[in-house]
């Protein structure tokens, strides 16, 4: 199957075959995936939680106004949003440049004086919507590879962020939950997966300049 193939059999899934779950190969090629996603500067600004706990996903099924998704999937997927965007979160992802490529910390003093001037230059309110625009590329990175791999994904915003934060415990850890996906296997049953796609055509959709 093409690619387009594999994104016409997706859809939003809403209901999961709970008996189903993601084999652990299955789940760190997804999140490989994930990790790979691009972002602003390649910064990363958000951290991505695998929830898989019952307890807790009972909690968050409550907090999402009783979706069954989140206890019926395999895994929970939440990006949560870096909230302390700073000069020393700039400092760290430089320091891990300078690490990964093997390179002397020195010669990219020059880049992290322009990263820090792009912190700078915006107010934490700015600072927060870009870092959750972030989240948002990884998610779609996420529902893709999830199509690619066969694997069905609910990416959802129906969810009160504060009582995420709040069981999750996001607040200590400088984060904010901003969208989140259950990930695993459509039920046979779900009458969703039989719907007909709908999409706006193209020659409305596109604008060619």
């Amino acid at each position: 199957m093409s690619i387009i193939d594999k994104l016409k059999w997706r859809y939003a899934t809403k209901k999961f075959d709970t008996n189903k779950k993601l084999s652990a190969e299955q789940l760190d090629e997804l999140l490989e995936a994930v990790q790979l996603a691009p972002s602003s500067y390649g910064l990363q600004h958000y951290k991505v939680l695998v929830i898989e706990n019952a307890e807790v996903r009972t909690k968050l099924r409550e907090a999402a106004y009783g979706q069954p998704q989140i206890t019926d999937a395999s895994q929970l997927i939440v990006f949560a949003a870096e909230t302390n965007i700073d000069e020393g979160y700039v400092k760290n992802f430089v320091d891990l440049i300078a690490d990964t490529r093997n390179v002397p910390r020195e010669s990219l003093v020059g880049l992290e004086g322009m990263l820090v001037g792009a912190i700078n230059g915006r107010t934490p309110e700015q600072r927060l919507l870009w870092a959750q625009k972030q989240a948002y590329i990884a998610l779609g990175v996420l529902v893709a590879a999830a199509a690619d791999l066969g694997i069905d994904a609910g990416p959802m915003e129906g969810f009160d962020p504060a009582k995420f934060d709040e069981i999750l415990g996001l607040k200590e850890k400088g984060l904010t939950a901003t969208v989140i996906a259950a990930v695993g296997f459509r039920a046979d049953d779900d009458h969703f997966s039989k719907l007909i796609k709908v999409r706006r055509p193209k020659k409305e959709l596109f604008i060619h300049i």
